[in-house]
């Protein structure tokens, strides 16, 4: 089992710039990036196999808290995020990443990856397409909203992501303004990955051989080298979003998005 060393820390640091500045440059969630390339560079430092991918998940999910907070407090001050609507939605988020995450500790590392390269494929056939939401529809009832909420969570914390691959297509769905589905989407992420990050903490919390660092599934440094690096490059990548037409930058990004589901299904 291998200490931090300065190598593991610059890789860190890199995956953290990169996943910052593309989060802000094309609005996706870090956790497409985070989880298969901090399970890979954990699984070249000869950590435990069976571990790496939910302490990817875990990390990433931990990493959320600190830029949501970041995020919406810059939204919030635009008016985009719909309070009202971010306090229907949380109960269910809460329950649901809660759920989800227990899920995924349970479920065996190889069908998590299995998973989660589903979920990359998925959101990269999205980016590819650019499909435009149809504005036809009001948000549901406070039942419907809780089961929504449930649906979020849940996803969430098993493939590490914010919230906004499920939470912002609902939301537009719904009639909801793009601007404020990303901006309430924002505000939803905290007590999404909360909750989740500190499920996969308590399952993890009698687990042997852990590396340096850990406190059950979570990855304390990649959390503080990730979060620090990705929270000072996204307003960066959301400045140069202003100012360049980024649909052709997606598309190429979708395919690498199919290379990583691909190492995934074929580790």
């Amino acid at each position: 089992m291998r200490a931090v060393t300065l190598q593991l820390v610059l890789e860190l640091l890199a995956l953290g710039v990169c996943t910052g500045f593309l989060a802000g440059l094309l609005g996706i969630g870090g956790g497409m990036l985070m989880v298969p390339f901090l399970t890979i560079i954990l699984t070249a430092k000869g950590y435990p196999a069976e571990y790496t991918v939910k302490m990817a998940v875990a990390t990433s999910l931990a990493t959320i808290c600190f830029t949501s907070i970041s995020s919406v407090r810059a939204h919030s001050r635009r008016g985009a995020v719909l309070w009202p609507v971010v306090v229907r939605l949380a109960p269910g988020i809460l329950v649901g990443s809660m759920i989800g995450a227990q899920l995924a500790v349970a479920i065996p590392a190889k069908a998590l990856g299995i998973l989660f390269a589903i979920f990359v494929a998925f959101s990269a056939t999205q980016m590819f397409l650019d499909r435009k939401p149809k504005p036809t529809r009001t948000l549901p009832g406070t039942v419907p909203m809780f089961l929504m909420g449930n649906l979020i969570g849940g996803l969430s914390a098993l493939v590490g992501a914010g919230g906004a691959f499920v939470s912002v297509p609902f939301m537009t769905w719904c009639n909801v303004k793009i601007h404020e589905a990303v901006g309430t989407s924002s505000a939803l992420g905290f007590p999404l990955a909360f909750a989740g990050t500190l499920s996969y903490i308590w399952a993890g919390r009698d687990l042997p051989q852990m590396p340096p660092g850990s406190i059950g599934y979570l990855y304390l440094p990649g959390l503080a080298v990730i979060s620090i690096a990705s929270m000072t490059l996204a307003p960066l990548g959301a400045r140069t979003a202003h100012a360049m037409d980024i649909r052709p930058l997606k598309k190429v990004f979708a395919f690498v998005l199919y290379a990583l589901a691909a190492y995934f299904l074929f580790r």
